[in-house]
């Protein structure tokens, strides 16, 4: 199970920053979603916690998982879907006022 999580967090990284790479605003936006996806699987997976199985992982030595990666995740999904919001409406309004949606085109204009 941790093999898949890593290599989930792994392409979740790679495909997130080939997307952060493209020229136009959307898929910068995406690709800023997946990398935040990956973070928040690598702070659960962090915390211990196993599908389908109790908060307490073993009785007799008191193992918990920790609930503190859980809190830290629903904060990200949060702080990510806000900053989401923002980079949607700002692409959008970018779209507006220069009609276009490339990221490179203020950087190729100087």
């Amino acid at each position: 199970m941790e093999l898949l999580i890593a290599v989930t967090v792994g392409v979740l990284f790679a495909v997130g920053t080939f997307m952060l790479l493209r020229p136009r605003s959307f898929p910068v936006v995406q690709g800023l979603i997946l990398i935040s996806h990956g973070i928040n699987t690598t702070l659960v997976s962090m915390g211990r916690v196993q599908l389908a199985g109790p908060p307490v992982l073993a009785v007799e030595s008191a193992a918990r998982a920790d609930p503190l990666a859980q809190a830290l995740v629903l904060t990200a999904i949060v702080i990510s879907f806000g900053m989401t919001a923002f980079l949607l409406v700002l692409a959008y309004r970018r779209y507006q006022r220069g009609r276009s949606e490339r990221v490179d085109l203020e950087v190729a204009r100087g």
